[in-house]
């Protein structure tokens, strides 16, 4: 996949391509749906799929304080759309400046003259320009005045609810990983750094932790989960807990995953922790030795999940082969 950072990057229209146009946060089932009829169409004109999207959120810019947490964060989006077999990416810086940008010009210098747009793809509620002023009708309009198609893409719903990054964030903030999973159409992650934690986890309590300084912005509540950890591509079955160690009550947020059947050292890393099922909440104990025997507990519990959890995957991948 080609990437290009910046409008002003681009100098020529690309070979008869099909865009569409978001911010695509989680690139779930609905984003990837867009995805293929860009391709599908992209292949009737012998053109390039290409995907625009901009580069902080917008809401960022102008409500710094309260944007929602993003489910993937930008190096993850590229390479989702990468997998999902895009031609050209295309990363808009989003500014103030940008913003001021009107409907007409936004369509006419950017998608028209600078991409060279044969179709463009989009969802119902798709709006652009200065103040949201452009709609589909009106982009259909300079569609045809411009020799551009128009196509809008219905979305998609799962057990009656509308596909969504605000419903994902929902589902991941609850905790409730099976309704995000059918949404996102994988497990969804964090991924972090791993840094020097309290030392507590092997020295107190038998179970030592890798202790994340996150990259990503969107965190499940606090409680134990079975994960599946990544490190350097490699898959390994964890248990982690996310909170505020209540009790040890130093009231600090931690992210910590005891990485089963695992002693490498592996402070520094970035990993991967990919969320399974939630397990249970965190809770008090009187001490180091009960917290302990229920670590023990959420371990075994956490296997057998995680077993659980490969097994459907497998039968799933044989029964679609």
């Amino acid at each position: 996949m080609k990437i290009i950072d910046g409008i002003d990057n681009i100098h020529q229209p690309f070979r008869n391509p099909v865009l569409t146009i978001g911010n695509f946060d989680g690139v779930h089932i609905g984003h990837l749906s867009l995805f293929q009829r860009v391709k599908e169409l992209a292949a009737t004109f012998e053109g390039e799929s290409v995907v625009m999207t901009f580069n902080p959120h917008p809401i960022r810019i102008f409500d710094s304080s309260n944007g929602p947490p993003l489910i993937t964060p930008h190096e993850q989006k590229v390479q989702l759309i990468e997998d999902a077999g895009i031609d050209v990416f295309v990363v808009v810086e989003f500014t103030r400046e940008f913003a001021q940008i009107t409907a007409h010009d936004f369509v006419h210098d950017i998608i028209h003259k600078k991409i060279g747009a044969r179709a463009v793809v989009v969802g119902p509620d798709y709006r652009f320009g200065n103040k949201r002023e452009g709609d589909i009708p009106f982009l259909s309009q300079m569609g045809r005045r411009l020799d551009f198609e128009v196509h809008v893409i219905t979305d998609l719903t799962v057990n009656g609810r509308e596909v969504s990054s605000s419903t994902i964030r929902e589902f991941v903030m609850a905790g409730d990983f099976k309704k995000a999973r059918k949404m996102l159409g994988r497990d969804y992650q964090v991924a972090g750094r791993v840094i020097q934690g309290r030392d507590r986890g092997g020295r107190l309590l038998g179970f030592p932790t890798a202790n994340l300084q996150l990259i990503d912005e969107l965190t499940p509540k606090p409680g134990v989960y079975a994960t599946e950890v990544f490190i350097d591509g490699q898959r390994y079955d964890g248990a982690t807990n996310i909170g505020y160690s209540p009790t040890f009550k130093n009231g600090a947020f931690s992210v910590e995953t005891h990485i089963l059947d695992f002693s490498e050292d592996i402070y520094g890393k970035i990993i991967q922790v990919r969320f399974v099922e939630r397990l249970r909440d965190e809770k008090t104990f009187s001490g180091p030795e009960e917290l302990s025997a229920q670590i023990s507990k959420d371990v075994q519990r956490a296997r057998k999940v995680l077993a659980r959890h490969r097994t459907k995957l497998l039968s799933t991948s044989n029964a679609a082969k």
